[in-house]
């Protein structure tokens, strides 16, 4: 870790200004938080800053409201909810901008903790606006960046803030930058990466960056219609581009890993959660069926590569995971990945991420990324904003 991070400064009596990350998904009927996992992942920090006497003024992004006031993705509920697991009040400072959240963060006192509405409320935040970083900077003495999530975007809370407040690490961001660097980079060997999506063109940089550091590159999800193209094989009903099907051909052919596609597809005619699913071999996909998740064969293929690493790197389902008979491939995938004996394993946010707590394997990963587009970047190997404005080390 070659940033600083809320071990480096002294906060006694001063003011944080904290991006965090809990854009949670929020039933629209109910209003009730499905999943609170990344609050709870932000806790350690905050924390932190409460016992070493800060005041701490928290700020996050929900959905996109596109830098308009929409009243169904107001942070109340996602307040509330971060209340009960810091056992503690949390004032609402209004804003984002404006004069409010300045007048709400003058009352607090050592350990205590105010949270700004909705970020991208103000249009000011997904443009990176001077002003509006400026106006978030002038809240507070430091700024504390717990957001992997978002650490992708080159946004006012994620990157311009830093321009105008000495800017460290908070303690997940500093675990996912860690895990990340060691999944890129340590030696342990044999190492395998299983990359699920939709479409090639959309995974081949991380393909490609995974494909120059481990052994076995397995492939799964609606990308391997496009690696059977690209084999001479019928891709099925799917409508696949000439450019995915080139970039199969090219990784198949001249990676340095060994890239696996699926030996078995489960297929079905419609792209439906009622569908009927039946099973093909990769050499005989019907024209008129959609490849949907591996096959019985593969997942046990799969299993026994995975069983055998000793660094395993997972971003992408395998299949249409939300409806259950095209999720078998990623649910066995997940539990070889869970099952294997003293690896070192990575898992990418998202829907992969999902899965694991889903199944309740997360104590059996090394570590799942609260990122979704910033883990699958970062696995690419690209430098993100939100991690290159912090402060360096010296």
């Amino acid at each position: 870790m070659l940033k600083k991070t809320v071990r480096d400064i002294d906060v006694a009596g001063k003011t944080c200004l904290v991006r965090v990350d809990f854009n949670v998904p929020i039933n629209p009927d109910t209003g009730a938080i499905a999943d609170d996992s990344r609050i709870r992942a932000a806790v350690p920090t905050i924390h932190h800053l409460q016992q070493a006497g800060a005041k701490i003024v928290l700020c996050t992004h929900y959905g996109r409201p596109k830098g308009k006031v929409v009243e169904s993705m107001r942070v109340t509920a996602i307040r509330e909810r971060a209340a009960e697991w810091l056992n503690t009040d949390i004032a609402d400072a209004g804003g984002p901008g404006g004069d409010e959240p300045a007048r709400v963060v003058a009352e607090l006192g050592p350990g205590q903790i105010a949270m700004l509405e909705n970020l991208r409320f103000d249009p000011g935040e997904e443009k990176n606006d001077p002003a509006f970083a400026k106006s978030l900077a002038s809240l507070a003495d430091f700024y504390v960046n717990d957001a992997f999530g978002a650490a992708h975007r080159a946004h006012a809370s994620t990157a311009g803030v830093a321009d105008y407040l000495p800017a460290v690490a908070g303690y997940l961001m500093e675990r996912e930058i860690n895990m990340l660097t060691r999944a890129l980079e340590s030696e342990e060997r044999p190492a395998v990466a299983i990359i699920g999506g939709a479409k090639v063109s959309d995974k081949i940089q991380v393909i490609t960056s995974m494909a120059e550091r481990v052994d076995t590159v397995l492939i799964g999800g609606g990308m391997v219609a496009a690696f059977l193209k690209a084999q001479g094989y019928s891709s099925g009903a799917a409508e696949v581009s000439e450019e995915d099907v080139h970039i199969a051909g090219e990784l198949l052919f001249s990676a340095d890993a060994k890239i696996v596609t699926p030996s078995d597809v489960v297929v079905a005619k419609e792209f439906s959660g009622d569908a009927e699913a039946s099973e093909a071999v990769m050499t005989e996909v019907p024209d008129n069926m959609l490849v949907l998740d591996i096959g019985p064969a593969t997942r046990a293929a799969y299993a026994q590569e995975i069983i055998g690493a000793k660094k395993i790197i997972w971003n992408g389902p395998m299949g249409v995971v939300e409806w259950k008979q095209f999720a078998e491939g990623t649910h066995a995938v997940a539990r070889a990945v869970a099952a294997a004996p003293n690896a070192f394993k990575v898992v990418g946010g998202g829907s992969t991420a999902a899965v694991i707590e889903d199944l309740k394997l997360r104590d059996k990963i090394t570590h799942v990324s609260t990122g979704g587009g910033a883990s699958l970047e970062f696995l690419e190997g690209k430098i993100l904003p939100g991690v290159a404005a912090l402060d360096d080390k010296e």
